[in-house]
């Protein structure tokens, strides 16, 4: 009988990514909920030193599948691995996080594993032994709760909304043979941003940039800057060539849950709200009062972004010195 949580963590260049972290706290928290244990998995290569950090955030035990042939991601690698540790533990519950990774994952894990699957989940309920899982559809404009029927069960949660908790466990690190099966995809050539920019899913504050910005995003950055924050934009922004479609936030681009989402002249349109509605706090800075994202923003600002956004920026700044 499957029973057990299992979570797929993320690692790069040797250190876990924040949403790992998210994803074993709430596999800590569903494990107790259930009376079991939690296992966790992280793959690459040389990362067998970097599983122990694991145990901090409540994993009662660490699978570290180290192997050169891991050492960058993809996908059928990862499935062929991961598909093999899952049957051999069994276990009831999957939980990965949400990222581009993450997703392609869940999917390809789901097919093989006959397994129902909830995609960007934003909360995760237990009641009776039951579990449910709450994502957005249809944009954002509702939240559904489903269930899954059988085991076992995939769930990808949202980055930057599940807790992190710190429940430390004396956890054992186990380094299983790896049997990494047919390949048919090779990494022929990386190309890595090697600047200081911060990641837009990892950030905990974004400052995004809309049409109103009429392509000039220096007050964008500079109040990103300020902040220690990761600069967005929307579609309409990125369509213009003002920025690459990495920086889109929105249901083409990537979601974002920070504690803090500043738009600046951003209208609000579904498509943008879909990527960001999750945010902790949105401030909405835009010179017309009957743009819909006032209606999402906790805190709005109507005006010119040019005079409103250097203006923070510099008080901010003060604030800091």
């Amino acid at each position: 009988m499957a029973q057990g949580v299992f979570v797929i963590t993320e690692q790069r260049d040797g250190e876990f990514r924040k949403v790992s972290f998210e994803a074993v706290s709430e596999g800590r928290r569903v494990a107790d909920g259930l009376s079991t244990d939690l296992t966790a998995a992280v793959l690459g290569s040389g990362i067998e030193g970097i599983a122990g950090e694991l145990g901090k955030y409540g994993a009662d035990k660490v699978v570290a599948a180290d192997d050169q042939s891991l050492a960058d991601y993809t996908t059928d690698a990862y499935t062929n691995v991961l598909a093999g540790l899952i049957k051999s533990l069994d276990p009831a519950v999957i939980i990965l996080g949400a990222t581009m990774q993450g997703k392609d994952l869940a999917g390809r894990l789901a097919a093989r594993l006959d397994a129902g699957v909830a995609m960007d989940c934003v909360a995760v309920k237990l009641e009776d032994g039951q579990l449910t899982y709450t994502r957005p559809m249809f944009g954002g404009k509702v939240l559904a709760d489903v269930e899954i029927e059988g085991t076992p069960q995939i769930v990808a949660i949202r980055p930057n909304v599940m807790t992190i908790t710190e429940k430390s466990k004396d956890c054992a690190t186990e380094k299983p043979a790896i049997q990494v099966g047919d390949v048919k995809t090779a990494i022929l050539e990386k190309i890595m941003d090697t600047g200081d920019k911060v990641e837009l899913t990892e950030a905990d504050i974004v400052v995004s940039g809309g049409r109103g910005t009429g392509g000039d995003f220096a007050a964008v950055e500079e109040l990103a800057a300020a902040l220690g924050a990761a600069v967005g934009a929307s579609r309409s922004a990125v369509d213009e060539g003002w920025r690459p479609h990495s920086d889109q936030v929105g249901q083409t681009g990537k979601v974002v849950s920070p504690t803090m989402y500043v738009a600046c002249g951003i209208s609000g349109a579904i498509q943008h709200l879909a990527g960001m509605s999750t945010s902790k706090y949105i401030v909405a800075i835009n010179k017309d009062p009957e743009a819909p994202i006032f209606s999402k923003a906790d805190f709005g600002i109507v005006g010119d972004l040019f005079d409103m956004v250097p203006a923070i920026a510099e008080e901010i700044k003060k604030i800091k010195a």
